[in-house]
């Protein structure tokens, strides 16, 4: 059980990170205040694999509506992905993807609608930056560089996901026995490091907290480093930029109400000074945040 107490002991132990302000930055004319006002990003899915089904679209067409729908419903960004990140689907090659993706960035950005593309090929992420691609949300570790010069070339964002792996399908074990923060934060400024290098100026961290990890099937310890995360997240902004959770589930504990996980999570995560939050409910995270602005 979370206590008030707990929360008042992280503070003090670290009280000058709760002071850090992170770089804000412009996408296509539209301002991210971080540091005052957190955003949301809502979730477009492409393959047939991704569980949650409220968010899949089979079709350009119903991508395209959805991601539309989102905007309107309150999110900043809308992130599209033709893969999921689930262990036992289908892999699905870059040509898939673009195939998949390109059309429904295409229309969605002559819509107006902000939009980020998940993957970790650098041959969609090139195809769909050059479509109009706002963000490359980074679910792999490997040929970084190049994929780093291609987010600078077209003055984009990029979110830095935590991946022990060459990618989120190549996922291993990860230690859960320790304090969270220290090894992520030496993996993100490891990577901050290589990506301003090449140019990059627009970037976000994410902890990694919707991938599934071989030795996570213990459904209480894993939730328990989700909620630790999402507490102690004030500390990774020490490294000077903002920070992007996207919500998970635990399903095993909401059972039928699965869709009442993201807004809970939701709730410590605004605690922990995360900057993004990316959902499948973008309404619900929506009521949340503003709920929460008016103590």
């Amino acid at each position: 059980m979370i206590t008030l107490e707990q929360l008042a002991e992280l503070v003090e132990k670290h009280r000058p990170a709760t002071q850090t302000r992170v770089r804000e930055f412009t996408l296509a004319g539209r301002e991210f205040r971080f540091n005052t006002t957190p955003a949301i990003m809502g979730v477009v899915n492409l393959s047939a694999g991704s569980w949650y089904r409220e968010s899949v679209c089979l079709s350009a067409d119903a991508a395209i509506a959805r991601g539309k729908i989102l905007a309107a419903q309150g999110a900043a960004i809308v992130d599209i992905g033709a893969e999921s990140t689930l262990a036992n689907t289908d892999l699905v090659g870059a040509s898939a993807q673009n195939s998949q993706l390109l059309p429904v960035v295409h229309a969605l950005r002559a819509a107006g609608v902000l939009v980020s593309v998940e993957t970790y090929h650098p041959e969609v992420t090139r195809a769909c930056l050059a479509a109009g691609a706002n963000v490359l949300n980074l679910t792999g570790t490997e040929r970084g560089e190049a994929m780093y010069r291609t987010v600078a070339e077209h003055q984009a964002a990029v979110i830095l996901c935590y991946v022990q792996g060459a990618n989120v399908r190549a996922v291993g074990d990860f230690d859960l026995s320790a304090d969270p923060v220290p090894a992520m934060y030496e993996f993100f400024a490891r990577e901050i490091e290589t990506a301003t290098r090449c140019g990059v100026e627009k970037i976000l961290v994410d902890p990694g907290l919707g991938f599934y990890y071989r030795n996570l099937q213990d459904n209480a310890v894993r939730v328990r480093h989700q909620m630790t995360t999402f507490l102690n997240t004030f500390r990774l902004r020490t490294l000077g930029f903002p920070t992007c959770h996207a919500l998970p589930h635990a399903f095993e504990y909401f059972g039928e109400e699965v869709r009442s996980a993201e807004p809970f999570f939701a709730v410590l995560a605004a605690l922990g000074k995360t900057d993004l939050f990316r959902t499948h409910e973008v309404p619900r995270i929506k009521a949340v945040l503003d709920t929460l602005k008016v103590f």
